[in-house]
């Protein structure tokens, strides 16, 4: 290979030039060798006909070379001033390639992401949750700021990232907006920056409609309507038992549909969830109303009676949100699944004189007051078994809303 030294080689030291290579020479040369120009740095030419720059340091009394990247990325001008600082660096007592290795140790905002995520997953509710955070990321910064790395996201990266759904999808945007702000909370906390460019932009954006959408429910004196037109349904026998079981027990969703037979005990008409699946943390006792028993037994004759209650078509797996929702709709109905828990409190306000502490321990509902909580023991069964049986009869009986009515 050719071993083109400096002018110093070919003029002697008292004509001493520091940079001999040109942009032009550059760009056109072919013949492998090394390049030498000032600050210890020259281009190596490969046999390949690849280019890049490499420097000669002294670094704490050890001759060292410095790789500073391929000529078509760094440009002549740039490696000088790279060279520069690095042996400004070097003779301060410094370590450039300590330096080096900390900035590309440094994780992309993508990496960043994934890394945040992985430390709090564990501490998530469920595996539901832990999916959004990382899932909401890919969606919507990863392709506009993913390769940034994450010392570089400014708060222009992140208006950019939110400005096209910050109207469009509000409660969207504003989780993108939060978990941006949490993954970059990290990269303070590990010294990668100083400030939270997700906090710095809230003048930036338009003002949002947070009026809440309420779920669309549908009115309890049609609730025996819809289980009529349920129960003649062309959908799949798990299908339909697992909505009228949702209804019937005012449950949620996710409650019926990840509901194991080692919860129920048909002969006490107990339905037992465990705390991990409850929303409070808390585990809560259902009193299963005589229809209610009615509907699980059939469900017990579909499956091996073990394991989930309402399996889904893949293996192992209980039925989605998805399935139910589309069902409520084909049927007619433009109103939510957990909208016939909204049926169900309504009815109880109207149509009975139920407590209002029984009516929310039958949604399994929490009490928010911390003082009267810890007085609150009882979780009012007897009383809340009273009260789904009525509600099992006003739904399941035509005219129900006489029967329904208290004595």
């Amino acid at each position: 290979m050719v071993d083109v030294r400096t002018a110093i080689e070919r003029t002697g030291p008292s004509k001493r030039v520091e940079k001999v290579l040109s942009a032009a020479f550059v760009r056109t040369v072919t013949a492998p060798g090394k390049y030498f120009d000032g600050q210890g740095l020259f281009l190596k030419v490969d046999k390949s006909g690849a280019k890049r720059w490499v420097q000669r340091i002294m670094i704490r009394g050890k001759r060292t070379e410095i790789g500073m990247g391929n000529t078509s990325l760094v440009s002549l001008a740039e490696a000088r001033e790279a060279a520069l600082q690095n042996r400004k660096l070097a003779r301060a007592g410094g370590d450039p390639l300590e330096s080096k290795r900390a900035s590309e140790a440094l994780l992309t905002f993508e990496e960043a992401s994934r890394k945040v995520h992985k430390i709090h997953e564990p501490t998530w509710r469920n595996k539901k949750h832990a999916a959004q955070f990382i899932s909401t990321l890919e969606t919507y910064t990863f392709a506009r700021i993913g390769k940034l790395k994450v010392s570089e996201v400014n708060t222009a990266d992140v208006l950019a990232v939110l400005q096209p759904i910050w109207l469009e999808k509000p409660e969207t945007a504003r989780r993108v907006r939060q978990r941006i702000g949490t993954v970059m909370k990290w990269a303070v906390a590990n010294g990668w920056r100083q400030d939270n460019p997700a906090d710095a932009i809230a003048q930036a954006l338009p003002k949002q409609d947070k009026t809440q959408a309420h779920r669309k429910a549908l009115p309890y004196d049609k609730v025996f309507e819809f289980l009529d037109a349920l129960k003649t349904s062309y959908a799949g026998n798990a299908t339909k038992l697992a909505l009228e079981l949702v209804i019937l027990t005012a449950s949620r969703s996710g409650e019926v549909r990840l509901a194991e037979w080692s919860e129920i005990d048909l002969d006490r008409a107990i339905w037992t969830r465990p705390a991990h699946r409850m929303k409070s943390k808390k585990e809560h006792r259902v009193p299963l109303s005589p229809r209610a028993v009615e509907v699980l037994s059939k469900a017990h004759k579909l499956g091996p009676g073990k394991g989930l209650v309402f399996p889904g078509t893949k293996y192992g797996k209980p039925l989605s949100d998805m399935t139910l929702s589309k069902l409520t709709k084909r049927l007619g109905y433009d109103v939510d699944v957990h909208g016939f828990r909204t049926s169900f409190k309504t009815w109880t306000q109207e149509c009975t004189n139920t407590p209002r502490d029984v009516a929310e321990a039958a949604l399994a509902h929490t009490v928010k007051d911390k003082a009267e909580a810890a007085y609150a023991r009882s979780d009012f069964f007897e009383k809340r078994k009273i009260l789904m049986d009525r509600w099992a009869s006003f739904i399941t009986t035509e005219n129900g809303q006489l029967i329904g009515l208290p004595k």
